[in-house]
């Protein structure tokens, strides 16, 4: 009889653990009691849609054609880079700028096969579809930053030159030595350890994780403030805090599992490739590759970015002393940022 009752209470907990580690399933764009589709989307090979928004002069004239990739927890409308430069500076320059909301967030259909890969090849459909031509530039910061790599590994051919603002590090790559990527790893609160270890080793219990009350979530995901923001950050929120953001219950209304735990899964995710290991998409200066990054990110560590750029010598790479992970807000980086990517200025 007691065994019959173990038995019973373990199926029971076994049970009970599965229903709590499934997600309930996304609520897609324009489905049945989803939300409604309102952006301009185009219809990718798999039948998925991206949702995009465009900014600057047209397309038709415009003398530079960029894709801005957003970050963790943003959406189409967070294109910080485009939103902060001067009116005149777009038009002098013939700017065009194309921003997306990734697969899972806004209204872009989820991908629950997201990849470095898949993400890189959406890109270049986008950019298909939207007719820019053979070349285009990309900017992407934080999480979209590290996107960005997959570009340069899987459609370098495709590219004008890349910007990486800040992009988020996987502690895993193959090549970043050990006692390195073990310190920064380290560095990090106990809760983002724990996180980043579940997102790597056991995917599938990602979104459990970061749900359950037993234990602390990841800090971004938690909305830490003194775990996620260096003092430079702090000071361009409390300026920027007063900017109506109606958009932002588009960023995760389609649900949390197929963005921000998506997100998590697939940037500490086992890649198939690592950055280090890239080679120079411009041999012969056609274009160039630039890295940004401020000494005080508290959210991505300088030591392992500085390995990296360090190691693939045709990167220009910037680091900004006193500067956080919010220092593309900051007066003057978007200018900077885009005259350095499109014009060569130091």
């Amino acid at each position: 009889m007691l065994i019959r009752i173990t038995v019973i209470v373990l199926i029971g907990v076994v049970a009970w653990a599965y229903q709590a580690a499934r997600p309930p399933p996304p609520s897609v764009c324009g489905s049945p009691g989803g939300p409604p589709v309102t952006a301009p989307r185009v219809k990718l090979r798999d039948g998925r849609h991206l949702a995009y928004k465009e900014h600057g002069v047209s397309k038709e004239v415009a003398n530079y054609k960029i894709i801005f990739i957003h970050g963790f927890g943003s959406c189409r409308h967070d294109a910080v880079i485009t939103a902060n430069l001067p009116p005149e500076l777009v038009e002098e320059l013939g700017l065009y700028t194309v921003s997306f909301d990734r697969p899972g967030y806004g209204e872009s259909d989820p991908d629950p096969k997201r990849s470095a890969k898949s993400l890189a090849l959406d890109i270049e459909e986008l950019a298909d579809q939207l007719g820019l031509g053979s070349k285009f530039y990309v900017i992407g910061h934080s999480m979209g930053g590290q996107v960005v790599w997959g570009c340069l590994k899987y459609i370098p051919h495709r590219l004008a030159g890349a910007a990486l603002i800040a992009p988020v590090v996987n502690y895993w790559w193959q090549g970043l030595p050990a006692n390195l990527s073990s310190d920064a790893y380290y560095k990090q609160p106990p809760q983002d350890q724990w996180s980043l270890r579940v997102a790597h080793y056991v995917s599938w219990l990602t979104y459990w994780w970061n749900t359950q009350k037993w234990f602390p979530p990841a800090s971004v995901v938690d909305n830490k403030p003194e775990y996620i923001f260096s003092r430079q950050d702090l000071q361009i929120i409390s300026k920027v805090a007063g900017r109506e953001m109606h958009h932002q219950a588009q960023v995760k209304q389609q649900g949390e599992l197929e963005s921000i735990h998506r997100d998590l899964m697939v940037g500490f995710g086992s890649w198939k490739f690592s950055p280090v290991d890239l080679e120079n998409p411009f041999p012969n200066n056609e274009g160039s590759v630039h890295v940004w990054q401020g000494d005080e990110d508290k959210l991505v560590p300088v030591m392992l970015q500085r390995y990296i750029t360090k190691k693939l010598s045709w990167i220009q790479y910037r680091e900004l002393p006193g500067a956080g992970h919010l220092f593309p807000l900051a007066v003057g980086m978007s200018e900077a940022i885009t005259k350095a990517l499109l014009l060569g200025h130091k």
